[in-house]
């Protein structure tokens, strides 16, 4: 999200590549890069835990049956953390996984803040690459896990929020390519986290854990060799403008102009709407959120997968469906609503967050039903495949919605506050995942996945039985 300034930041190159500025292309490589090494290290987390990491006799090679001895109390902190944590070690490892992937979306605020007022989106992206690469490469000491985890967090903080804002950066406010460009950048997203896996988990099953940790850590470098190199090409960011702008000017905004407006009661009736959906949207990424967790558990202890050549698919490929299925169905919808716009038959917003939220817990009636099919052994693929290709649309219909919608309800001068309480409700969201997750090993599985139904379901009904009220509350914005 960008932040209107008084002088327009402007590209320092007049390159362009396929009509776009070519500091497009350094920010996709860039981003593709580190959702590359995020989404990589994240596939094999929960598995590292349970399998290798937390245990006393390790599993040598992800999947394999090789093993060797450890001593769990010789990671750092594990003996105080493990004391505060519930149930076994399947348990206490599904806790740690959402308490880690939930505050990396709570430190982007911090990293907002520090590049807005003192380093600049540039200094700050650098700063966050290099920790997240130092994070990967810290993973390889076994003892140092939490600081690895803790490098990551912080990294991840100070990167994430300040590269998606540069892209908004190349282009002026009325430039008819800027949502051209965002839906580039997303992709580069979504080409990340798709080859990640099949990189990293494939060298954690053939060479061992460590090794997928490491291609991770290069992949992060990687990216940040390119946004460094390309730095020319890129457009100045906002608080170069700004201070360009002052400077030039001679002029730093008085107090009176700094004063912020009294909210309306119109306005606080959209903020409160908007809290409102924060609060399901709680609900919705602790269900989201298991595809990483549990989800991932079942693909490696209850999934056949397919041996190809004498190789056999290690099962962290299953974390690349989802940005799979988002390339098939994401033009897809955008298709498909356009003509229900065209019909007058479009849903709004809300109402499709209410869609998705309920498509998303009726995936769950797959996994639900292979869990009484299969009971402890291993079944077919496809329970994953259909579950999954059901939990992509339901994203589709919320997550990107949502952020849309934030955009246009919220008042103009309280944007960036209102997506950060939105990007919160992810923070909430994904540790709820974790301690949900943790009931996984302490009840059947066909009732735990019953469970996520019910509370994807619940979570559906309740946002479109506030749909009339919230549309009143959100006015035209809502549509």
């Amino acid at each position: 999200m960008t932040v209107a300034v008084s002088a327009s930041p402007r590209p320092r190159s007049r390159h362009t590549l396929f009509g776009h500025p070519a500091g497009l292309f350094v920010l996709f490589l860039t981003e593709m890069w580190e959702r590359f090494s995020y989404y990589g290290m994240r596939g094999l987390l929960k598995l590292y835990m349970v399998n290798y990491l937390f245990v006393a006799s390790r599993q040598l090679l992800q999947g394999g049956s090789d093993k060797v001895a450890g001593n769990p109390a010789d990671v750092l902190g594990w003996g105080w953390i493990q004391s505060l944590l519930p149930g076994d070690v399947h348990a206490q490892s599904s806790v740690i996984y959402g308490w880690y992937t939930g505050l990396v979306y709570l430190t982007p605020l911090l990293g907002g803040l520090i590049a807005d007022r003192y380093w600049g989106q540039r200094k700050t992206v650098v700063f966050g690459g290099l920790l997240m690469a130092l994070g990967h490469f810290v993973m390889a000491f076994e003892n140092w896990f939490f600081l690895a985890l803790l490098l990551l967090i912080l990294g991840n903080g100070a990167f994430k929020p300040n590269i998606s804002t540069q892209v908004g950066n190349l282009y002026e406010a009325d430039d008819p390519r800027r949502d051209g460009a965002f839906t580039i950048f997303y992709m580069g997203i979504n080409l990340g986290a798709f080859i990640c896996n099949l990189v990293c988990g494939t060298l954690a099953a053939v060479f061992g854990w460590h090794y997928g940790f490491a291609a991770a850590g290069i992949g992060m470098v990687l990216g940040l060799l390119i946004y460094m190199g390309g730095q020319r090409f890129l457009a100045p960011d906002l608080k170069m403008a700004t201070q360009s702008s002052e400077s030039e000017s001679g002029h730093s905004p008085s107090v009176s102009e700094q004063q912020p407006k009294k909210i309306s009661s119109e306005e606080w009736q959209r903020i409160g709407a908007l809290f409102v959906l924060c609060m399901l949207n709680i609900v919705f990424w602790a269900v989201y959120e298991q595809q990483g967790n549990t989800m991932q558990s079942w693909a490696d202890e209850n999934t056949i997968w397919p041996t190809i050549f004498g190789f056999t698919i290690p099962s962290t490929w299953f974390q690349s469906f989802n940005p799979f299925f988002i390339f098939i169905f994401a033009p897809l919808l955008d298709m498909f609503w356009l003509r229900q716009a065209k019909t007058g038959k479009e849903p709004s917003s809300v109402a499709k967050m209410a869609i998705g939220c309920a498509i998303v817990g009726l995936s769950f009636t797959i996994m639900a039903a292979g869990a009484v099919l299969v009971g402890a052994g291993k079944g077919s693929l496809l329970w994953l495949v259909v579950c999954t290709l059901l939990l992509t649309v339901g994203e589709l219909y919320l997550s990107p919605i949502g952020l849309s919608l934030v955009t246009k309800v919220s008042p103009a001068r309280m944007v960036s506050m209102m997506m950060g309480m939105w990007f919160l409700s992810s923070f909430f969201g994904n540790i709820l995942s974790g301690y949900i997750g943790a009931l996984y090993t302490m009840m059947p599985k066909e009732a735990f996945f019953g469970l996520l139904t019910v509370l994807g379901l619940a979570a559906g009904a309740a946002i479109m039985l506030m749909v009339k009220p919230l549309k009143k509350s959100m006015g035209t914005h809502a549509i």
